[in-house]
């Protein structure tokens, strides 16, 4: 059976119990997230810095793509390695007050920062 197929057979409640799953809740935004919706595992110290085998959170993607628009590898590595810090900090605090007003589910392209950007263009 491939990947994709065990995928639908495990959404399927008629082919494992009653499909009742406990929720799981983003430890960012601490909203729930649905089966449906968009979610991915964030390495809480990034890969490319040595993370490969440590600790990973599941987020909304949306959560997610907020952390890695706003912050580089680097940072993430050094100062933002774990829930708490990544909830302290400013930016993410705004971004965190905002998506809270929004239904759980709820998903929008992420734009990478401006100053994020700037940043990047000047270490190539």
């Amino acid at each position: 059976m491939g990947r994709r197929e065990r995928r639908w057979r495990d959404d399927d409640p008629s082919t494992h119990g009653s499909g009742t799953r406990p929720a799981v809740i983003c430890p960012l935004c601490e909203r729930p997230i649905p089966p449906g919706a968009r979610q991915s595992r964030h390495h809480l110290t990034p890969k490319l810095k040595g993370g490969t085998h440590r600790e990973t959170v599941q987020l909304h993607q949306i959560c997610h793509s907020a952390i890695h628009a706003r912050h580089s590898e680097a940072e993430l590595a050094r100062r933002l390695n774990d829930v708490e810090s990544l909830r302290a900090e400013p930016e993410i605090a705004r971004f965190l007050t905002w998506v809270r007003t929004k239904p759980d589910d709820f998903h929008a392209a992420t734009r990478m920062t401006r100053m994020r950007r700037e940043t990047k263009r000047s270490v190539r």
